[in-house]
């Protein structure tokens, strides 16, 4: 690409080394979570929510379980003064739960902000400046000294408006544009800021230190934060924050490794909504850590319910390939894939296991309400024979032979390949009805009885032609009794029957299913399905069917005297 020269690394990596979070493997415990869907995504929608779409919201949010929520800019518009005022007059705030409002370091706006917190049983006030060496030297085009001015004026200010406003209230401060400043220049700031509302074990205070822009790698960003972390005053008092953006696509992983690196509260919304390419996204980081069997303390058991309401009211779409949320996250249209998921959730039926490991599967979409059956394994040409008949196990209750299932994958397969389009359920099901079920052209099965002669002696009545033919045959059993008429008398040519018969589960549950393949003299296998009440009679059928399909794909005569004017 062009003007690559253009461009430098414009992060600041710590003075010293602070590398203690490499040798951590897992996230081992969940964060304190604090939504930021209500302030930071809202103000990025194309149309803001309204006051009423805003309260909806935020019951969202409780009912996921978020326990910190930032509710807006008060200061900044009517609408997000007045949802905050909404909340506390009409009691919509649980005791459990903490609001959290941001402020500039303005007296006009931290004034404006504890007015509309006026009353609220327990708030936290994030207090924000921005510190780095774009934003000194573009923006604001002040001397260090004078950003740690701006820092330190509000600080005093939110003392002394808490002190005059009736309500809890708890101090967070944000160096914004972190990732841009330098680390020692950070630390200075936090250290003078702490210095002022001098934390305790009752009131901590919270540093959050965001990703405002993504400028690094996520190792860096754990360094940094380490860094931050060891050298904060007042450690023990304060709670190390995350506020991670994903303009590098790397908000999961910069929250992940900066949990590594020691913060304890991560700020993050729903599907990453936020800012250019968004806040780091809480529901993919809550569910990587269930993933690895920590509870994450939310609730995402119906996040098909949550991403509706989600789409409902932000306006916004959550792509169909979004980690665990989206339409398509599950779903397995190769059929290498769909063999190994079939297998394994028929292994995990067979066998008693604690831990989930069905193949490529990383949670079972079931704990939050996706469903196998619509979720998992769906069919286009790239599907294979163990997909297509695990649908219609699991739909129909079709349990067929190993190589009648590759039979028919091919069938279903070039079926989706004319047509251009996903084969849904149903219409896999009418295929294996058509090619399958029942054939009864050009010989139709009426029926059959034993005689009074040899043990497995059978006459069985087949219609030829709309001409009804009475045969005898004799077998090692009533079923090899009618396939010796067809071979014999009927001068059909096959060998190597194979046999499979089950009752049906899914459907009526007083017909059987037989499944009959057989082999002609060319070595090509063909298959038939029969179903009945009768387990005999529906065997009987699905040898039929076998035989009827072979008869006509090769065009095969049948016996002396008998024409074939009437296929199927």
């Amino acid at each position: 690409m062009r003007n690559v020269e253009k461009y430098s690394r414009g992060y600041f990596m710590p003075p010293v080394k602070s590398l203690k979070w490499t040798e951590k493997e897992y996230i081992t415990e969940a964060p304190t979570w604090c939504s930021v869907d209500l302030r930071d995504g809202n103000q990025a929608l194309v149309v803001p929510m309204s006051l009423e779409e805003k309260l909806e919201y935020f019951q969202l949010l409780l009912e996921v379980g978020f326990k910190e929520i930032e509710v807006g800019f008060p200061a900044a518009s009517e609408t997000e003064f007045q949802f905050l005022r909404t909340l506390i007059e009409q009691d919509l705030i649980p005791e459990d739960v903490t609001v959290q409002v941001l402020t500039q370091s303005r007296e006009a706006i931290i004034k404006k902000t504890f007015e509309a917190l006026e009353g609220v049983n327990k708030a936290v006030v994030h207090l924000y400046n921005s510190t780095s060496v774009a934003q000194r030297e573009q923006v604001f085009k002040k001397s260090n000294e004078e950003i740690i001015d701006i820092a330190v004026t509000g600080a005093k200010l939110l003392k002394k408006y808490a002190a005059e406003t009736q309500g809890n209230f708890q101090f967070q401060y944000s160096p914004e544009s972190f990732t841009g400043t330098e680390m020692e220049f950070a630390l200075e700031v936090c250290n003078t800021v702490l210095d002022i509302w001098q934390p305790t074990a009752d009131n901590k205070v919270i540093i959050n230190l965001p990703a405002t822009v993504s400028m690094s790698m996520p190792h860096v960003y754990a360094s940094q934060i380490e860094f931050m972390g060891d050298h904060l005053n007042y450690r023990d008092n304060v709670i190390l924050s995350l506020h991670p953006h994903n303009d590098r696509g790397t908000g999961v992983a910069d929250a992940e490794l900066g949990l590594l690196a020691g913060a304890q509260r991560v700020e993050g919304t729903l599907f990453g909504n936020g800012e250019r390419t968004g806040n780091v996204d809480i529901v993919t980081l809550a569910l990587n850590m269930y993933s690895h069997g920590v509870n994450p303390h939310l609730n995402f058991e119906n996040i098909r319910e949550i991403r509706e309401k989600y789409e409902e009211l932000t306006k916004m779409n959550v792509h169909e390939r979004h980690p665990y949320g989206g339409d398509l996250v599950f779903t397995a249209f190769s059929g290498s894939h769909q063999d190994a998921i079939a297998k394994g959730m028929k292994w995990r039926e067979d066998e008693e296991r604690q831990y989930w490991t069905v193949p490529y599967l990383l949670i079972d979409p079931k704990d939050i309400g996706r469903e196998y059956e619509g979720d998992i394994i769906r069919i286009n040409s790239q599907s294979g024979k163990g997909g297509i008949g695990y649908l219609l196990q699991q739909h129909y209750g079709l349990d067929m032979p190993a190589k009648m299932r590759e039979n028919f994958g091919y069938k279903v397969k070039d079926e989706s390949d004319k047509m251009h389009k996903e084969i849904m359920p149903n219409e896999i099901y009418d295929i294996f009805n058509k090619e399958y079920v029942n054939i009864s052209a050009p010989l139709a099965f009426n029926n059959y009885r034993p005689t009074q002669g040899d043990h497995y002696e059978t006459i069985v009545s087949i219609r030829i032609d709309n001409e009804v033919h009475e045969f005898t045959g004799v077998g090692n059993g009533r079923l090899d009794a009618i396939s010796n008429v067809l071979q014999t008398q009927l001068e059909i040519q096959y060998k190597d029957l194979v046999y499979k018969e089950h009752a049906l589960e899914i459907g009526s549950k007083s017909n059987a299913v037989s499944y009959v393949g057989i082999t002609a003299m060319d070595g090509t296998v063909y298959w038939g399905c029969g179903i009945d009440p009768d387990i005999m009679t529906s065997s009987v059928k699905a040898l039929f069917s076998a035989v009827n399909n072979m008869v006509t794909t090769l065009n095969a005569p049948i016996g002396k005297g008998f024409s074939l004017n009437k296929r199927r």
